[in-house]
């Protein structure tokens, strides 16, 4: 059996909630200072962000601030979220940090790459959104209205629109990561996961259609990565498994 790395002895709760304490501040403090770097370029990060839509727009048409705060409250807001976005590899290691000497030699050796993994598919949930989903979706969107309307989208309602789909997908993504985690634990079994498989895809389909506008070309967009993303969880939680049964004939 294998025993856990550190032989000290246990903390007081005091002293835990003094660790957890403090390692909250420093995520908090990192995402300040990304914060306070990143906020001189708060219009430039908007206009990234924004490109998917205005690059789609007709000609004469222009994104609006409907209300008085917006041109402000707007790229502030979304710095605000980038910075958090930017910040998320390190929050998750002060977080590890705190948990990480309570764990077995074997959980760390499959929590780390897991963690390392799990924040890599929320990046590339986010990507897939910007570069694949949005300009689909915004093509759409631009071509079915009445030709004698003019597009003029507001950048608040824009940025709520977009932010809920980076978390969407980004979400998403980490399919594989919680159906690994289930298997390691015992939850269940590749072979169980995959029975169900017919629930999962319509499962997946009801997860976009609650998720992303009511269209079937974003619903589709989402159901479909899901549903891949399912399967190689599947795949390797297979692995996982193995080696959960090497460990405990040992």
């Amino acid at each position: 059996m294998s025993e856990k790395e550190s032989t000290d002895q246990p903390l007081p709760l005091v002293a835990h909630l003094t660790e957890l304490r403090d390692r909250l501040l420093r995520a908090l403090l990192a995402i300040l200072i990304i914060f306070i770097g990143l906020f001189p370029f708060a219009n430039e990060i908007y206009t990234f962000v924004s490109e998917p839509l205005r690059a789609l727009l007709p000609e004469g048409a222009t994104m609006i601030a409907t209300e008085v705060a917006s041109p402000f409250l707007t790229p502030f807001k979304l710095t605000l979220f980038a910075a958090i976005f930017l910040a998320i590899p390190y929050v998750l290691y002060q977080l590890w940090s705190f948990i990480a000497p309570g764990m077995y030699r074997q959980e760390k050796k499959l929590a780390i790459p897991l963690l390392i993994s799990s924040v890599g598919l929320f990046y590339a949930g986010a990507a897939f959104a910007y570069f694949v989903v949005f300009p689909l979706i915004f093509a759409f969107f631009t071509s079915v209205g009445p030709e004698d309307i003019t597009i003029m989208t507001d950048i608040n309602s824009y940025l709520n629109f977009v932010l809920k789909l980076f978390f969407a997908f980004g979400l998403a993504f980490e399919i594989p990561i919680a159906a690994m985690l289930m298997i390691w634990a015992g939850i269940t079994t590749p072979e169980e996961l995959a029975k169900k498989r017919p629930y999962i895809i319509i499962g997946c389909f009801v997860f976009g259609m609650l998720l992303t506008p009511p269209d079937i070309i974003s619903q589709s967009l989402l159901a479909i990565p899901m549903w891949i993303l399912f399967e190689f969880g599947v795949f390797f939680g297979r692995f996982v498994r193995r080696d959960n049964v090497g460990d405990t004939t040992s």
